[in-house]
C-alpha cells in the first residue's frame, strides 16, 4: 500500500504525453518479462532476413556469407572520412601518431589482450577469464542474469558501482583494438574483438542482465560496435556467422532504443546520446526496414533538444563541463555523418556546435586541460586517442578542421588523432593549412551560463581564472549533475594550474564521497557554519537549491571585474547573504572581496583547494600569516586573507581528475568566527619562481572603508574599498567601490589607477576624477609623459591626472597639458 501511494504521488503533475510514454514502456517491459515480446529473443535466420529491405541488395540470396560480402563491398552509405582510403589513413597514422601516443595505444591494446582493462580513472581492472560481463570487480559484486527491469542497479549494495560494469560493456575498447589493428596489422587485435563480441552475445541474451538496463549504455554500445565492424570488416578473423549474429543484436539494440528512449526519465545527454545511436544505426545500416524510422527519430530528437540543451551563449544547460564535452561530441558526429551522406541540417546545428566549441576554447587552461565543474562521469562518446580525461582539445582540433577556425587550432595546438578518424587525411590537411591565431578576446563572460573567464593572454604562461556566477544547473532535471559551487573559482598562475575544482570521483560507490565532492566545502569558495550553499538529497537530487547570479561583469585591457551573489545561506537561523567581487589586474594579481550581510554570529571558512602536486605552507610575513606555495621549477602563489580576526589552517583534501580515482591534495582554509556584517579580502599574488622576491600585503588605516597595501621591491600598491560613500586614507579619497592605485616603492610617484563603481577620486587632496554619473570602470596608466585611460564612461567625466603632458582616452588626446582644469572638463568619448 505504501509503495502504491508513492507511485501515485510520482504521477501527480505528469502530462498526458508523459503518462502515455511511460505506460507504453511499462507494457513493453511486462511483455518482455512474460516472454510475449519478439524483442526478448534472437530471431532465427529466416525471421531475421524478413527484417531486411530487399531493395538495398542486388540479386542477393540472403545468407550469412552474402550479408558479410555485401557489407565489405558496398560503397554507401558513407562512414567517417578516414575509412574512405584505408592506406592513406594508415600512412597518416604512422607518420603523425606512431610516437608516444602510438606506444600508449599499443600498450593499452596489449593489456586488453591480457585481460586487463583501463576504464574511467581505474587501471588494469580484471573481469576474469573469460570476461565476466556482469561483474563489478572493485566490490566483487556480480549482478544476476534476470530481466533488466528487475535489477536494482542504483543500490550500491546490490551492484557496487554500476558505472564500472557499464563502462566495460560499452565496448569502446573495441576502438582501441581497431586503431592498434590498423597501426600494426596484428591479427591478434581482430581475434580478441571477435572473441569478446561473441562471448558477450552468449552471456547477455536479449533483455537479460544489467547491460540492457540503461538505454544510453545500449546506444553507446551500438556506436562502438558499428565502429568496430568498420575497423575489422576486412579481417579474416571476422567470420560470416559472427557478423550475422552481430547484425541481429544490433537490430535488437535499435528496437530497445526506440522503445525505451529517456524522453521523460532523463532528457539530457541520455536522450541525445540515445538519439545519436538511433541516427548511427539508421544511417549506417539502411538494409534494415526499420532504418528509416531510426534515422528520422534520432534526427528529430537531436534537433528538438539542441535548443534546450545549449544556451544562447554556448553553455550546456546542466552546467557540467564534462557533459558539455559529451554534447559537443554528439553534435559533431551528427553533423559529420549527415554531411558524409549528403543530408543538410538546419544552420542552427552549426551555430550551436560552434557555441559549444567556443565555450570549451575559452575555459581551456593554459596547460591545455579543462576544469571539471559539475559532474564528471569519466566516459567518452568514442575512444579515438590516448589523451587524459581532462584534455578536451581533441574537440577543438575537430572543430578547427570542420569549421576552418584558426583560433580553435591555436588552443588545440596540434591535430588530434581523433580528428584523423573523424575527418580523414583531408581534415588533417585542412587543419595544417590554417594559420593559428589566438581567440579574439583573452577574457570572456558566458552570461547565460554564468561562467566568466579572466585571462591576460593566450600564451602558455598566461594567468587564468574561471569563476561560477550562474544558477545551480537546471530545474528540469532536479539539478542532477550540479555541484554546490556557487561563486567558486579555478586558478592558473603563469600557466601553472594551482587551485582546482576537485571533480566528482563517484556517483554510487559511496554516498559520503558523492556528497563531499559536490559540497561547497569541496570548492574554492566560502562556507558559512560548515553548511553547503545547496544541500544534496540523494545521488542526483537536492533538497535545498541556492539562487546564484551575477551583478557585474566587465573585461578591459588592464583589468577584469566580476561580482556575484548567492542566497544559499538565507535558510540559516541567522540568515546570511554572500556576495563575491573579484578584480583581476592583468599581468599582476587577483583580489577577492567576500561580503556577508547578516545580523547573526557565524563561522566563516574560505577554502583554497590546491592540486595534488602543490606544496603550500603557512608562513609569517612581517607578522602576518599567509599561505605560500612554491613548487620546483614553476611559478608559485601567495595568499593573504584579511577579515574577522581569522586564522589559516590546513585540511586534507582529495582531487579526482577522472571518475573512479582520486588523489590526496592540500586544502588551506581561512577560518573566522564573527558576528554581524563581515567582509573578507584575499590577495592572490603570483610568484614567478622560488628565487623571486616575496610580496607582502597588510591592512592600513582607513576612514569609512578598508584599505590595504601590497609591497614588493619595486612598487607599492594601495587598495581602497568603499560602499557608496567617501572612504579615505592618508593619500586617497574616493567614493568608488574599488580603488586600486600603484606608486613607486617610496610612494612619491603615482603610476596607475583602476577604479570601479563611483564618481569622485582625489589624490593628496587634489580631485583627479569627477563624474556627473557613476563610472563603472576607469583605468589610467602613466607611460612616459602620457596618461593612457580606458573607461566605460561615455560623457560628463573630468580627468585631471598629475605630471603628464597629455591624457589619452581610447587612443585620442584629451588635454594639451596636465593640470589644466579647463581642458579636462566634460569630455565625451566612446567606450574603448
Amino acid at each position: 500500500m505504501v509503495e502504491a501511494l508513492k507511485k501515485l504521488k510520482k504521477l501527480r503533475g505528469r502530462s498526458f504525453d508523459e503518462l502515455r510514454v511511460r505506460g507504453r514502456q511499462a507494457i513493453a517491459s511486462l511483455a518482455e518479462r512474460r516472454g510475449l515480446s519478439a524483442q526478448a529473443r534472437v530471431p532465427a535466420d529466416a525471421a531475421f532476413f524478413k527484417l531486411l529491405d530487399s531493395t538495398q541488395f542486388h540479386n542477393v540470396t540472403f545468407s550469412a556469407e552474402s550479408l558479410l560480402n555485401h557489407f565489405r563491398t558496398r560503397t554507401s552509405p558513407a562512414f567517417f572520412a578516414s575509412f574512405i582510403n584505408r592506406e592513406e589513413t594508415i600512412t597518416e597514422l604512422k607518420n603523425r601518431f606512431a610516437g608516444r601516443a602510438g606506444e600508449a595505444l599499443i600498450a593499452r591494446a596489449d593489456r586488453i589482450l591480457e585481460g586487463r582493462f583501463d576504464l574511467l580513472g581505474l587501471s588494469r581492472l580484471d573481469f576474469g577469464e573469460p570476461v565476466d560481463w556482469h561483474l563489478e570487480p572493485i566490490s566483487a559484486k556480480r549482478l544476476p542474469l534476470k530481466h533488466w527491469s528487475a535489477i536494482n542497479f542504483l543500490d550500491a549494495g546490490v551492484a557496487g558501482d554500476k558505472k564500472i560494469i557499464w563502462e566495460l560493456n560499452r565496448h569502446q575498447y573495441f576502438m582501441t583494438l581497431g586503431r592498434a589493428y590498423w597501426l600494426t596489422g596484428d591479427e591478434r587485435y581482430a581475434q580478441k574483438f571477435v572473441t569478446h563480441i561473441r562471448a558477450w552475445m552468449e552471456s547477455n541474451p536479449p533483455k537479460l542482465g544489467v547491460n540492457w538496463a540503461s538505454s544510453l549504455e545500449v546506444s553507446l554500445r551500438v556506436i562502438a560496435w558499428l565502429w568496430a565492424i568498420y575497423f575489422f570488416k576486412d579481417s579474416p578473423s571476422l567470420k560470416a556467422d559472427d557478423f550475422l549474429r552481430v547484425q541481429k543484436f544490433l537490430y535488437l539494440h535499435g528496437r530497445h532504443l526506440e522503445t525505451y528512449l529517456s524522453t521523460y526519465f532523463s532528457p539530457n545527454t541520455h536522450l541525445t546520446g540515445e538519439a545519436l545511436g538511433l541516427f548511427y544505426l539508421g544511417t549506417l545500416l539502411p538494409e534494415f526496414r526499420r532504418a528509416g524510422v531510426w534515422r528520422a527519430t534520432g534526427k528529430r530528437i537531436l534537433l528538438d533538444e539542441i535548443e534546450r540543451h545549449v544556451k544562447p551563449d554556448g553553455v550546456y544547460f546542466e552546467h557540467s563541463s564534462y557533459y558539455h564535452r559529451y554534447t559537443t561530441d554528439f553534435y559533431t558526429h551528427f553533423l559529420l555523418l549527415s554531411q558524409a551522406n549528403n543530408e543538410r541540417l538546419p544552420v542552427l546545428v552549426e551555430d550551436k556546435l560552434t557555441g559549444l566549441l567556443d565555450h570549451l576554447m575559452y575555459i581551456t587552461r593554459p596547460d591545455g586541460t579543462t576544469p571539471f565543474f559539475g559532474d564528471d562521469d569519466g566516459g567518452r562518446l568514442v575512444m579515438l586517442d590516448e589523451r587524459p580525461a581532462n584534455d578536451f582539445r581533441a574537440a577543438l582540433s575537430n572543430g578547427a578542421a570542420l569549421f576552418g577556425r584558426a583560433d580553435y587550432k591555436h588552443v588545440a595546438e596540434e591535430a588530434a588523432e581523433e580528428t584523423l578518424w573523424l575527418t580523414g587525411s583531408n581534415g588533417l590537411q585542412k587543419f595544417d593549412r590554417l594559420d593559428a591565431r589566438p581567440p579574439a578576446h583573452a577574457s570572456r563572460g558566458f552570461v547565460g551560463g554564468g561562467y566568466y573567464v579572466m585571462r591576460d593572454c593566450w600564451t602558455k604562461d598566461a594567468d587564468y581564472l574561471l569563476i561560477d556566477g550562474g544558477e545551480h544547473g537546471t530545474s528540469r532535471l532536479n539539478y542532477g549533475h550540479a555541484h554546490a559551487d556557487a561563486l567558486a573559482f579555478e586558478l592558473a598562475v603563469r600557466g601553472s594550474t594551482l587551485l582546482v575544482d576537485p571533480g566528482t570521483y563517484t556517483y554510487t560507490g559511496s554516498s559520503e564521497m558523492r556528497d563531499y565532492f559536490r559540497s561547497t566545502a569541496a570548492h574554492n569558495t566560502m562556507t558559512i557554519d560548515g553548511e553547503s550553499s545547496s544541500v544534496p538529497d540523494g545521488a542526483f537530487n537536492w533538497k535545498q537549491v541556492a539562487h546564484t547570479g551575477t551583478r557585474a561583469w566587465m573585461s578591459h585591457k588592464r583589468a577584469d571585474f566580476f561580482e556575484g551573489f548567492t542566497d544559499g545561506y538565507a535558510r540559516l537561523s541567522a540568515p546570511a547573504k554572500h556576495s563575491r567581487g573579484l578584480l583581476f589586474l592583468k599581468g599582476d594579481y587577483w583580489i577577492i572581496r567576500d561580503h556577508v550581510e547578516t545580523a547573526g554570529a557565524h563561522q566563516y571558512d574560505l577554502r583554497f583547494h590546491f592540486t595534488p602536486d602543490a606544496r603550500p605552507a603557512i608562513e609569517n610575513v612581517a607578522g602576518i600569516a599567509a599561505v605560500h606555495e612554491q613548487g620546483q621549477n614553476r611559478p608559485g602563489l601567495e595568499l593573504f586573507t584579511f577579515g574577522g580576526c581569522g586564522e589559516w589552517r590546513k585540511e586534507d583534501g582529495r582531487v579526482s581528475f577522472c571518475y573512479g580515482e582520486s588523489k590526496s591534495a592540500p586544502v588551506y582554509v581561512f577560518t573566522a568566527m564573527a558576528e554581524g556584517e563581515q567582509e573578507f579580502i584575499t590577495f592572490m599574488l603570483p610568484r614567478a619562481s622560488a628565487q623571486a622576491p616575496k610580496s607582502g600585503a597588510r591592512e592600513i588605516e582607513a576612514v569609512n572603508g578598508r584599505a590595504f597595501e601590497v609591497l614588493n621591491e619595486e612598487r607599492r600598491d594601495c587598495l581602497l574599498l568603499g560602499r557608496g560613500r567617501m572612504a579615505e586614507t592618508a593619500q586617497l579619497s574616493s567614493d568608488f567601490d574599488w580603488l586600486w592605485a600603484r606608486y613607486t616603492r617610496d610612494g612619491t610617484e603615482l603610476l596607475e589607477v583602476v577604479a570601479i563603481g563611483g564618481r569622485h577620486l582625489s589624490i593628496t587632496g587634489r580631485e583627479v576624477v569627477s563624474a556627473t554619473n557613476p563610472v563603472g570602470y576607469l583605468a589610467a596608466r602613466r607611460v612616459d609623459d602620457e596618461w593612457q585611460v580606458e573607461t566605460d564612461a561615455a560623457e560628463n567625466l573630468s580627468i585631471e591626472l598629475p605630471g603628464a603632458g597629455r591624457i589619452i582616452v581610447g587612443g585620442k588626446s584629451l588635454t594639451a597639458a596636465a593640470g589644466s582644469t579647463e581642458q579636462s572638463e566634460k569630455y565625451a568619448f566612446s567606450i574603448e
